[in-house]
C-alpha cells in the first residue's frame, strides 16, 4: 500500500497580502511577529514552509487564524486532508498512553478531539478545565476506566462515556490488553 504525502501549504501568498492589508513593511512586520526579515521575505516567496511557531506568530500579528493563513485565498478550498504524518502526537513521559491530536488549533479554545492509546495499566490523570467542560470518550477498542469527581464506570468496546470534566478526572486502562478510544473534549465558555 503506497501513501501519498501532500505538500504542505504554500502560505506565501497569503502573509503577503495580508500584510499588504495591514499597511506593514516586512521591517514592521518581523519587529511585530519576532521573525526576521530575511525568513519573512522566504516565507512571502515560498522559497520555505514556515514552522507551526511562525504561523502562529504571523497570525497573532496579522490578527488572523492559523486557519487563514494555512488556507489560503482559494475561497473553493473547503476540503483539506492531513497526513498521518502531519499528526501531532503526545506521549506520556512514561510511555503510558499517546493523544494524537485532531482537531485543529483553530478550534482549541472550544472544542478539542483526540485517538488515544493507552497501555494496560496506564492512566491519563487531569485536573479541573473550565466550568461546564465535558468529555465525551468512545472506546473503540479493549475497556477503559473514567472516574470524574466521586464517580467510576468502566466502558467497553463500542460503549461512550460522557462525563463533567469540570473537576478531577481520570482515565485508566485496568484491562489486559491495549485500549484506543475516541476522546471529545467540549470546551466551557466563561461568562
Amino acid at each position: 500500500m503506497s501513501e501519498t504525502i501532500n505538500n504542505p501549504p504554500a502560505v506565501g501568498a497569503t502573509v503577503n497580502r495580508l500584510r499588504k492589508e495591514k499597511h506593514l513593511t516586512l521591517d514592521q512586520l518581523a519587529a511585530v511577529c519576532g521573525v526576521s526579515k530575511s525568513m519573512l521575505s522566504q516565507i512571502e516567496r515560498n522559497e520555505t514552509n514556515p514552522t507551526l511557531a511562525t504561523v502562529w506568530r504571523l497570525a497573532e500579528a496579522l490578527g488572523v487564524t492559523i486557519d487563514d493563513i494555512v488556507r489560503g485565498d482559494d475561497p473553493t478550498h473547503s476540503l483539506t486532508v492531513i497526513s498521518g504524518a502531519s499528526i501531532p502526537v503526545l506521549n506520556d513521559a512514561k510511555g503510558h498512553y499517546s493523544l494524537k491530536v485532531l482537531g485543529p488549533a483553530s478550534l482549541v479554545n472550544d472544542m478539542e478531539w483526540y485517538d488515544v492509546t493507552i497501555k494496560p495499566g496506564g492512566m491519563m490523570t487531569s485536573s479541573a478545565h473550565t466550568a461546564r467542560t465535558t468529555e465525551h470518550l468512545t472506546v473503540f477498542s479493549g475497556e477503559l476506566t473514567v472516574q470524574a469527581g466521586i464517580e467510576t464506570e468502566r466502558v467497553y468496546a463500542g460503549e461512550t462515556a460522557r462525563y463533567a470534566a469540570d473537576q478531577p478526572h481520570e482515565i485508566a486502562n485496568t484491562g489486559a490488553e491495549e485500549a484506543r478510544a475516541l476522546l471529545v473534549v467540549l470546551m466551557g465558555k466563561q461568562i
